[in-house]
């Protein structure tokens, strides 16, 4: 890639991302544009009063007659960088500070690694006399391609390398134990919280006696924890309730457009219009007499007799304190260890209740096909990432598939394709694997949402890692290589070296793809403005706007600044004139997200942390990786002594990854007996134990027995119909 195209990428998306902010901050202030910018404060102000107006319109100027409304402002950046991380974690809690301490990472982490790149390692690259006699790239002369073999410049290399990992080590230590200490003080804070009162149970045996799994629930409890145990709930099949409830819905749906419609004639009376109304009255009453039938339907299945014959061997098991939650989630129950399985249970509105109905013992075999799909993704995608390498090296390609130089005709034009083309289409593609993914991950049986949401992180980045970063080396070095590989076989080391540091450009206007176009196009919502044009144009006309709500995306987020994380760390010494661009990559996120996170997106659960040891270990596989490649790279440039010198730094590097294992994992995963038993005593300050556990044990009803009335509404109500068994 020459530096025209890297202009031209840089030019591209600059000014892609000028355009597109500024029609954001324009778009934001229209009053219409309200459900797709301030979704998230539309529905909180719905929730606690229709006549308070939401706090945004206090701050802006919005009225219909200001022209402020249709200038540019950067107003929503400075209040980006204002907003504290006391008020994320109060009024989003701490998974969606995890993402901002992500993008605060990034920039601590490349602000000083950036000073080490550009003050010491650039001045050295560019001395160097390695590419002498020939350079076919542009960052060549600026990359440790320039070092000749040999050299003791290569010490300088050897030293920034210990130092950037060393500093990367301590961020990770600092920044673990400052979210350890974030997350208990959270559970803390929402100590209330039935899911820490309660237990999943799988694997319930059958009492051939009673006909039910229920009593065996009751009597296992009663006898080993006598003095714990409260009640239970016992999950049941509810395929067929769900089926009767989606047609009650879509019924529901008809008899309001009905309804509406006949409104609208009744202010718009005309002869004409009369037959059409006698015509909608039958319908209505037919829809209605419909609609009682199925109510009368799920009504019958929600007894008490219908409900035993779909029983599963799941339960929700309440317990008057979190001490024997905590105690009987972290221990097995039987000898037998594949009966009366127990887990900590998720909060009630992070059930997956669909799973739940999967057997335990089919697991292993929906986790396994889940594999091999994703497998089979990551196989399949090699071939566009092949076709974008080949773009990306236009040089060498023309040698190969000379109809391609065709594209010189057009003055500019090459640069473009080579500079922009690429990295644009890349990032097409890969926009749609998180989605995939996600799907897949629901496939495996999680009991959670937010384990979901996990699983779907893990698979996004491994498959970002082997296609994006790895596959994107290797066939772009086998492209710009093939043709010097067979005319100069001995000198194959040397070439491949300067091959690994010459994909730094490619990863240059990947950065400013993902960066800026990425990161302007997520906070502008490019498919929901459309969507909502259509929608206003066609059958949404004259209907009022319901705000587009959505959960926060933690599997799209969280693998793709992670892939940027180990781009920059991989090439921080390799190639330091990479690491500006991702200051500026994660100054734009952290301003995008904030306001995402304040403005647009929902907080649908709360895992407490949860997410954090696995950005961790993305960034540990980064720094490992950045060692291993130093390895290589040293013993390529006739350098052993310093290859040998990094084997202790990867060690340590090993080590300190068990060590946090050790260290901070495990109260990630769980709540400690400590804890739980200090919760304990300030609830009994506070008499609210009883509370606490008499709202636990009603707070996990299947949607088979929530109220009819509870469910067409949406609202969060969770008495049962059927009452649990207590002890």
């Amino acid at each position: 890639m020459n530096p025209e195209s890297l202009i031209a990428s840089a030019a591209i998306n600059i000014g892609l991302a000028i355009f597109i902010l500024t029609l954001f901050s324009i778009l934001k202030k229209q009053p219409s544009n309200d459900p797709i910018y301030f979704p998230r404060r539309l529905s909180e102000s719905q929730r606690q009063s229709q006549s308070q107006s939401p706090s945004h319109r206090r701050d802006e100027n919005r009225s219909a007659l200001s022209l402020r409304r249709f200038l540019p402002s950067v107003s929503w950046i400075s209040r980006a960088f204002r907003v504290s991380e006391d008020e994320i974690l109060q009024t989003n809690g701490l998974d969606a500070l995890i993402i901002i301490r992500l993008f605060k990472f990034g920039i601590k982490f490349f602000v000083v690694c950036s000073l080490v790149g550009l003050l010491i390692l650039l001045p050295v690259n560019y001395s160097g006399d390695g590419l002498t006699a020939i350079s076919h790239h542009s960052l060549d002369s600026f990359t440790i391609s320039n070092i000749s073999p040999g050299s003791n410049r290569l010490w300088v290399h050897f030293s920034c390398l210990w130092f950037i990992s060393l500093y990367g080590v301590y961020l990770l230590y600092k920044e673990y134990n400052e979210i350890l200490a974030k997350r208990i003080q959270q559970l803390l804070n929402i100590r209330h919280q039935p899911n820490q009162f309660t237990v999943l149970v799988r694997e319930i045996p059958f009492c051939s006696q009673h006909k039910s799994r229920g009593c065996c629930v009751e009597k296992f409890f009663s006898k080993h924890h006598p003095c714990a145990y409260h009640s239970y709930q016992i999950l049941y099949d509810g395929k067929e309730f769900k089926e009767l409830l989606n047609q009650a819905k879509s019924i529901e749906k008809r008899i309001e457009d009905l309804r509406r419609r006949s409104v609208v004639k009744k202010h718009n009376q005309t002869p004409l219009l009369l037959n059409p109304s006698k015509e909608d009255s039958v319908k209505l009453s037919l829809y209605e007499e419909n609609l009682e039938e199925l109510h009368h339907k799920i009504h019958q299945l929600q007894c008490e007799d219908m409900l035993k014959e779909k029983e599963l061997p799941v339960a929700f098991v309440t317990f008057k304190s979190r001490l024997g939650a905590a105690l009987v989630a972290q221990s097995q129950q039987h000898s037998n260890p594949v009966l009366w399985i127990t887990d900590a249970a998720p909060e009630p509105r992070d059930v997956s209740w669909r799973n739940l109905a999967i057997p335990h013992r089919f697991l292993p075999l929906c986790n396994f096909g889940v594999i091999v799909a994703a497998s089979l993704l990551t196989i399949f995608f090699a071939i566009p990432v092949t076709a974008v390498q080949g773009i990306a090296k236009f040089e060498k390609l023309k040698k190969w598939f000379p109809p391609a130089m065709a594209v010189q005709l057009i003055p500019g034009l090459s640069s473009i394709i080579t500079g922009y083309l690429p990295s644009a289409v890349l990032k097409g593609f890969i926009y749609i694997v998180p989605f995939a993914m996600l799907g897949m991950a629901k496939l495996a049986g999680c009991i959670s949402k937010s384990k979901e949401e996990i699983k779907a992180c893990n698979m996004v980045f491994y498959f970002l890692v082997g296609n994006v970063f790895f596959w994107s080396l290797l066939s772009g070095s086998l492209i710009d290589e093939i043709g010097e590989s067979f005319t100069h076989p001995k000198d194959f080391p040397s070439h491949l070296a300067s091959a690994v540091s010459a994909q730094a450009d490619f990863f240059v206007t990947y950065i400013l793809t993902d960066g800026l176009s990425g990161f302007s196009l997520e906070i502008l919502q490019p498919g929901l403005l459309c969507w909502d044009a259509i929608k206003s144009c066609t059958y949404g006309r004259g209907k009022e706007k319901t705000p587009y709500l959505y959960s926060l995306p933690y599997y799209r987020i969280i693998p793709l600044v992670s892939l940027s994380v180990l781009i920059g760390i991989v090439y921080a010494v390799v190639a330091p004139l990479l690491l500006p661009f991702l200051i500026g990559y994660f100054l734009l996120g952290y301003a995008v997200f904030i306001n995402q996170i304040e403005d647009v997106y929902e907080t649908v659960y709360e895992t407490c942390g949860q997410f954090w040891p696995c950005i961790h270990h993305y960034i540990l596989i980064a720094i490992i990786l950045m060692q291993i490649t130093m390895i290589g790279i040293f013993g390529l440039k006739s350098k052993p002594a310093a290859s040998i010198s990094t084997i202790p730094l990867l060690v340590l590097t090993l080590m300190f990854n068990e060590y946090c294992k050790m260290r901070f994992l495990p109260t990630f995963n769980l709540l400690s007996i400590q804890n739980a038993k200090e919760f304990d005593e300030l609830d009994e300050k506070c008499n609210q134990v009883e509370f606490n556990y008499e709202n636990a044990s009603t707070a996990y009803c299947p949607p088979c027995l929530r109220p009819l009335n509870c469910m067409e509404s949406g609202s969060s109500c969770t008495a049962p119909l059927v009452s649990s068994s207590s002890f």
